[in-house]
């Protein structure tokens, strides 16, 4: 352990030597801009001809923020912008030249998403704090995307804001013209306002960026180096009240039964004060989510999935902190599971619980400090065991009534530094367990970014029949501007450390620590664009033992030509054997894995080009005899022009003398370990049609299928090594596969509403029998067991403010 401690310290001395620390210099401008206010309708069309504009001084002068970091725009790509604002919102004019507008790229895409289209962007942060940006986009094609940016967590584009903007190409290039209403904002109760603000430009066909106040990339603090918005006075923070009532129909069919169901809900977003926002569902509805990638897993640990559930995924920035919280536990599959006596069998077991109802408070306040507050609640939700002897039935509980919660403060200070208070609790109606975890977490940057120091403490609480405590802390500590970076760290977590009951952890009982370093330009150079390598290594032990449970060292490149085609690559050697204390599946034991050595190659073409293609690949050789993986993944995408769009990715992985947990014998305590093949292959199919930036159909096709075949089995002995068990002869083989199918369309009819058809069909098997033909194994699949399901779901975007104008007009 020593060696290896003092090989991270070598390292990154050595890099100091090799690398040396010459920074570019931070500059600090700030530059600022004065909003006019209007005095007459502005008409958001994409014009500028209204009279109001020509009195309004532009912000121009615009700076390169990538590749050719710093560097002032030239007079043929020039950007000018201005700024109006009266008592409901602001509104921002951009003329943004092009002397080449005929090959200005506009790709139409849904909300949210920018394809290979020019965009434009302006950054407000009402706080002038440069913690926090809302941040809103227009497309060349019309479109719009939004996000809340923070300097800890970055971009999160699943917050959405209603507002209204107007793209326009013209003979001069294009124009864009938005309106941004208060209530889409947050600012404090001041008659003299003064914001942070940038505004944004991407010419898409040669991947320029620019920012009018200069963002220098020698430091990653992006929002502090905003300029500044002056000549706003005697606003007020808007009511914010909106009402999203929806409305939904499904048809549900399969080979034993077609189902409709109705449903109607309402969700509620409500402005306590101008900085705290209430989020409430009162009947949930996510029918149209997403469908899950789920795979063949044979490990110890569980599949985690993406949420998927807008609720969850909207502003959520801070309840992450800390890493506490993963939301698919609400409204999951039961987390107990009956005893069953003699001959008894449970019909079937539930694989979700019904979510009741979901309320989140969240907001910053003048002085930095975040609240957060999400709590939902989940109904009792029980099985049928059916006795297979006489034919009784009886009910069991298999998750009592359940109430989650999260509760965060999270104090920003000095414009780039944080500290996190964090408490998350699952409580559990009658004698089922509870849980609770508290954290701080810190994060502290010195005034010039130049380096970080972060850590966390997590505390965690389990309440069942035996009651236990863990913690989990981590600290690290590195350089994080410049052209050489480096970074070292380490981490603890205890046996009794689980976060589970709301968040997800794989493993605990270990601690470990890291460091690495790394060296990336600056400026383009006459091959690159962008070009980053470092080092990296990781080292991790068991806390019992002391044993080495991971250990990596690996060298990754990452570089960027002047294409602007994707090159990277990368080697990994793990030179120690490792001590597993998870495949087994039992509590003091653990299984030896042998060392290896891997590298990967991935390639990603210009999106630009009508054709491009992605591929990457890996591959891992094993200190074991003929064992060796082999992952590789090959899209191709085509663009056929501005509305339609096809990405087909085939992904096939062998893994040949695989080793891997099958089975505990009671009888005689040992512990099956396989040696095996697997085989998976995954296939998807993405594409989109679109009719303008708001009607879009969106088709989603996956077939997956991994087969694990055992060629044989082994007992695991004490000390961590095989031995062959020839008299074993179970059927452990494993045939999986899957299929889904979404295909969809949305329109979004008004600001903020939305109606959506879907069609999705779905199917699932498994079995011990292989059969290696693709084609039976489709067909299989396909037969009795393929599930199809159609939805109508509309849901209306209802503003207090518009609303009252409206009673007032009636």
């Amino acid at each position: 352990m020593h060696n290896n401690f003092i090989f991270c310290v070598l390292l990154l001395f050595f890099s100091k030597i090799l690398f040396g620390q010459a920074t570019l210099p931070i500059k600090n401008v700030k530059k600022n801009i004065k909003a006019e206010k209007k005095t007459s309708i502005i008409s958001i069309d994409g014009q500028l001809d209204e009279d109001d504009w020509s009195k309004a001084l532009p912000a121009k002068n615009f700076f390169t923020f990538s590749p050719d970091n710093g560097n002032p725009e030239t007079k043929e790509l020039r950007t000018e912008v201005k700024i109006l604002y009266d008592d409901d919102a602001v509104y921002i004019g951009a003329l943004l030249y092009d002397n080449e507008p005929t090959k200005i790229l506009k790709e139409i895409k849904e909300r949210d998403n920018f394809g290979t289209s020019d965009s434009f962007g302006v950054f407000i942060n009402g706080y002038n704090d440069g913690q926090q940006d809302f941040q809103f986009y227009v497309t060349a094609a019309n479109g719009q995307a939004d996000c809340n940016f923070t300097s800890q967590d970055g971009e999160d584009y699943s917050w959405n804001a209603i507002w209204s903007s107007k793209a326009k190409i013209t003979d001069i290039g294009w124009v864009v013209e938005m309106k941004i209403p208060y209530a889409a904002l947050r600012f404090p109760r001041k008659d003299i306002q003064t914001w942070g603000i940038n505004f944004f430009r991407e010419i898409r066909r040669t991947r320029q960026k620019y920012t009018w106040s200069p963002v220098y990339n020698n430091t990653g603090a992006f929002s502090q180096q905003a300029g500044i918005l002056t000549g706003i006075q005697n606003i007020k923070p808007p009511t914010r009240l909106f009402l999203i009532p929806y409305t939904s129909a499904y048809i549900n069919s399969n080979k034993e039964a077609t189902e409709t169901t109705l449903k109607g809900g309402l969700d509620i977003k409500y402005g306590i004060n101008d900085a705290f926002t209430l989020d409430a569902i009162l009947i949930p509805d996510f029918g149209q989510t997403k469908f899950d990638n789920v795979e063949l897993n044979l490990g110890p640990f569980e599949q985690q999935f993406n949420e998927n559930r807008p609720f969850f995924t909207e502003g959520t920035d801070l309840f992450n902190k800390g890493n506490l919280l993963y939301t698919r536990r609400i409204g999951a599959k039961p987390l107990f599971y009956p005893e069953l006596h003699d001959d008894e069998t449970i019909e079937k077991y539930p694989t979700t619980t019904n979510l009741l109802n979901a309320v989140k408070v969240s907001g910053r306040n003048n002085d930095g400090l975040g609240i957060g507050f999400l709590n939902a609640i989940t109904e009792e939700t029980s099985v049928t065991i059916k006795n297979n002897s006489d034919g009784t039935t009886r009910s069991e509980v298999a998750s009592p009534l359940t109430n989650y919660n999260v509760t965060v403060f999270d104090q920003r200070f000095n414009q780039n530094s944080s500290v996190t208070f964090i408490n998350t609790n699952v409580t559990r109606n009658g004698d089922f367990r509870d849980a609770n975890v508290t954290g701080l977490v810190f994060d502290l940057n010195t005034k010039k970014n130049t380096y970080n120091l972060s850590g966390k403490a997590n505390l965690s609480n389990t309440f069942d029949t035996k009651n236990t405590n863990g913690i989990e802390s981590s600290l690290s500590i590195g350089e994080t501007s410049g052209k050489y970076r480096y970074g070292i760290g380490g981490e603890y977590v205890s046996k009794d450390f689980d976060k589970n009951d709301l968040g997800i952890i794989f493993q605990n009982n270990y601690y470990s620590y890291f460091c690495n370093a790394s060296y990336r330009i600056l400026a383009p150079t006459k091959k690159f664009n962008s070009f980053n390598i470092g080092l990296y290594t990781y080292m991790e032990y068991n806390n019992n033992t002391n044993e080495i449970q991971q250990n990596n060292f690996s060298l990754d490149v990452n570089t960027t030509s002047k294409g602007n085609h994707y090159f990277g690559f990368g080697y990994r050697i793990k030179p120690f054997e490792r001590y597993d204390y998870y495949e087994p599946r039992k509590d003091g034991e653990f299984l030896i894995l042998p060392k290896l050595q891997s590298y990967w190659l991935s390639f990603s073409s210009n999106y630009n080009y009508k054709l491009a293609l992605d591929f990457q690949v890996s591959n891992l050789f094993y200190d074991q005899k003929d064992r060796s993986d082999l992952d590789i993944t090959i899209s191709p995408r085509y663009r056929f022009n501005d509305k339609f769009s096809l990405i087909y990715s085939i992904n096939p992985y062998i893994q040949k003398n695989n080793i891997g947990f099958v089975d505990y014998l009671s009888n005689s305590g040992e512990t099956i370990i396989a040696q095996r093949d697997r085989n998976t292959i995954n296939n998807s199919l993405t594409s989109k049609f679109s009719i303008n930036s708001q009607m879009n159909f969106n088709l989603s096709v996956r077939h997956y299928w991994s087969i694990a075949e055992n060629n044989a089995f082994f007992a695991l002995q004490d000390n961590g090594r095989l031995v062959e068990k020839l008299d074993y002869t179970e059927n452990k083989d494993s045939n999986f596969s899957t299929w889904n199918l979404d295909l969809s369309y949305s329109w979004w009819f008004a600001p903020g509403s939305q109606a959506t058809v879907l069609y999705r069909n779905n199917a699932a098997i498994y079995s011990n029998d292989i059969d290696r033909n693709f084609k039976n194994n489709f067909d299989t699949l396909f037969t009795d067991n393929l599930n199809h399901a159609f939805s109508i779901s509309i849901r209306y975007f209802i503003d207090y403010n518009q609303a009252k104008n409206w009673v007032k007009k009636g």
